[in-house]
């Protein structure tokens, strides 16, 4: 099964989940807007149907999954058809990429991370949002793979796998917050503010930047 395919065929339940877990939604949203910067031109990365763009002012969005790419259009995100591994976006366009939990469903992290770095202009950067392999909600939905469509292909990482991917990129750790720390079963009864650090969290958010070009002065 492709990993796109359940976004094609179970697009609706999977935006469903987000007014099911209101709570859990919006503590994400806090821990993303706390780290996502203002202003410039920032783009979504998998943004599926819209339910972070359209809240953090983001208007555009690069997914591949064409059905749940129509309900991020119904909320207002221009649509750029592609995939992380391969942007629809020239280079340096960019002043930062946010991606929420888009990580687990790529072919190719190395790729995904290069190809961030190409489309970012000179101390442009990356918002990533994901869910820890070995967090909590991790080894939850690691264990319920076969029995959830949408997790089923998707693969997780620790956050020492994904700083190192990005420090491959060329892309430098500035922050990192995390939220969702309690067990899931109690994870939608009340919204949790983000705290910083990417040890406790089911829900992990780092902010990682693209240096600046250095100026090349005659000597």
């Amino acid at each position: 099964m492709s990993r796109t395919e359940p976004f094609e065929k179970e697009y609706e339940l999977y935006d469903a989940w987000f007014d099911e877990n209101q709570n859990v939604y919006e503590s994400e949203l806090l821990a993303v807007r706390r780290l996502l910067p203002t202003g410039g031109r920032i783009v979504e990365i998998g943004v599926g149907s819209g339910r972070f763009a359209s809240r953090l002012g983001i208007a555009e969005g690069v997914e591949p999954a064409e059905r749940i790419a129509a309900l991020a259009e119904a909320r207002g995100v221009r649509i750029l058809r592609g995939c992380a591994e391969c942007l629809p976006l020239g280079n340096e366009t960019c002043d930062a990429l946010l991606y929420v939990t888009t990580l687990c469903f790529v072919d190719d992290v190395d790729l995904t991370f290069h190809e961030a770095s190409r489309v970012l202009k000179p101390g442009g950067c990356v918002v990533l949002a994901f869910i820890p392999k070995d967090s909590r909600f991790g080894t939850l939905y690691d264990r319920l793979k076969q029995e959830d469509a949408f997790y089923r292909d998707a693969t997780f990482y620790t956050a020492k796998e994904v700083l190192a991917a990005l420090e491959k990129a060329g892309l430098r750790l500035i922050e990192a917050v995390q939220t969702l720390t309690g067990p899931p079963e109690t994870a939608n009864q009340t919204v949790e503010a983000p705290s910083p650090g990417l040890d406790r969290g089911s829900f992990v958010v780092l902010r990682a930047g693209k240096a600046e070009k250095r100026s090349s002065r005659a000597r």
